[in-house]
């Protein structure tokens, strides 16, 4: 759909500054908003870069089983019979850990590959375990303490006070996080009986 729209958007964007004689106005916002987007890329490579070879680092150390006895309680109760899959629940904790970092780029992967594991262990392939669905909630809610990338993105256009949207990013991120794993354990116990 995406495919259809922006051709549509972008030629009536030319059209309409043709008719009305913006053509100047046109090509000064193209080369604008093209110097912006490659700033803001070379930003975000470098932050995804340093957090993502970090967690990388953490993951070949015992952090991670640090931190998978700190959340081994809340993971169990989220991600029932995980046990059984040390693989996925190391992927779980990585993820989430990136996700809590405010690294979306870098949870992306570690996601993917958790869902992988979770589908090893998914009886009926063709659906969603009920541990993928609450992995698949967890991603979306994306629960934020440091929102380097949100910051980064601040930061390269020259924000004054860049670290000013922490709170209500952990009042939005804790919200949705708690709503969409109540109503995640909710349905999925609906359906069990």
């Amino acid at each position: 759909m995406l495919n259809i729209l922006w051709p549509i958007f972008v030629v009536l964007s030319i059209f309409f500054a043709v008719i009305s004689g913006n053509v100047e106005n046109l090509n000064r916002a193209i080369s604008t908003s093209t110097e912006g987007a490659v700033s803001l890329t070379l930003t975000l490579i470098g932050t995804t870069c340093l957090w993502s070879g970090i967690m990388e680092i953490a993951s070949n150390t015992k952090i991670v089983d640090y931190l998978a006895g700190v959340l081994k309680k809340i993971i169990k109760y989220l991600f029932p019979n995980i046990n059984k899959n040390e693989n996925a629940q190391k992927k779980i904790i990585m993820n989430v850990i990136a996700n809590i970092l405010g690294l979306g780029n870098a949870a992306t992967p570690l996601g993917l590959q958790a869902m992988e594991e979770l589908q090893k262990d998914n009886i009926e392939k063709d659906k969603l375990s009920n541990n993928m669905m609450m992995l698949i909630v967890l991603n979306t809610a994306s629960l934020q303490i440091i929102p380097t990338t949100v910051i980064a993105i601040r930061t390269s256009l020259n924000s004054e006070n860049p670290t000013k949207i922490i709170f209500p990013i952990w009042l939005s991120t804790i919200c949705a996080a708690i709503v969409g794993i109540i109503i995640t354990k909710l349905l999925i116990k609906a359906d069990n009986n």
